[in-house]
């Protein structure tokens, strides 16, 4: 399947490239999220006409992402969770806690920014990356403490 992309997609090409894409990935993810449109001649051409308007609008994305990523960095994240005397969490700290921490601090985080392996399950401090932009990332420090 053979598409345009809106956007800058990671691993895949920036804005205007057409790329050959699997019809999965192309049907189900790039085209309903407005990442891409089919490559035909009339998307082509309406592309080209509207070129400068997403060349606007991916500059003010990324310009929004490094304001966010100067906002962002080396900000200290404090959550408090039911742990054992050992140190292990009864639960697990998830991306969904980390947003919402955030929030509560006062910056707009959401939760398919936080980019983590697998849940928090110990006590600690950890390094917390976030996905802002295709070409940002901003590294933020969580401090997972026991409750009082």
């Amino acid at each position: 399947m053979e598409l345009i992309l809106l956007q800058k997609v990671v691993n895949l090409g920036g804005l205007g490239d057409k790329v050959r894409v699997k019809p999965g990935y192309g049907r189900n993810y790039l085209i309903p999220y407005g990442k891409a449109v089919p490559a035909t001649a009339a998307n082509l051409a309406a592309f080209e006409a509207r070129r400068a308007e997403y060349e606007a609008k991916a500059r003010a994305l990324l310009a929004g992402a490094e304001g966010r990523k100067a906002q962002l960095d080396g900000v200290v994240v404090t959550i408090a969770a039911n742990a054992s005397p050992e140190g292990k969490l009864y639960g697990s700290v998830t991306q969904r806690d980390i947003a919402e921490a955030l929030a509560a601090a006062g910056h707009a985080a959401e939760k398919s920014e936080v980019v983590l392996a697998n849940p928090i399950r110990m006590l600690g401090e950890y390094e917390v990356v976030l996905h802002l932009h295709a070409d940002i990332d901003a590294t933020i420090k969580l401090v997972v403490k026991a409750e009082a």
